[in-house]
């Protein structure tokens, strides 16, 4: 099992930045790969960014490129989510997911294995 702690969220202007972070716990020499997720008010969960953890291969989603990327410190299983020029429209609950094995890209929801509980990003205008 691994277990999953999201912090760095909060409380942020437009055009500003944060950086969320989540750390993986109990058994981290399975990690496949880590991912971040968000899910707004009403709408359905959609995937952020990604970091492999066999490669140095990182990636954001389409829409997020240029402004969110994600990186890793793989001796101390922590995943990052860097956020710059936000937007109102990121206020989320940002999410980290973990992939334990290769069955589905983690860039979709069934790839996921493990979930934290989520960390609050609110922008105002």
């Amino acid at each position: 099992q691994v277990l999953l702690a999201e912090s760095g969220g909060g409380l942020v202007q437009a055009g500003g930045s944060l950086r969320l972070s989540c750390t993986a716990s109990g058994q981290t020499s399975s990690l496949y790969a880590m991912a971040w997720y968000r899910q707004a008010p009403g709408r359905n969960r959609e995937f952020v960014a990604l970091a492999s953890w066999r490669d140095p291969t990182t990636y954001s989603a389409d829409s997020m490129k240029g402004r969110f990327a994600a990186s890793r410190n793989a001796p101390s299983n922590t995943l990052f989510l860097q956020m710059n020029d936000l937007k109102v429209e990121d206020t989320a609950v940002y999410y980290c997911g973990a992939a334990t094995t290769p069955s589905a890209p983690v860039y979709v929801e069934k790839g996921v294995n493990y979930w934290g509980r989520g960390t609050q990003v609110t922008v105002s205008a």
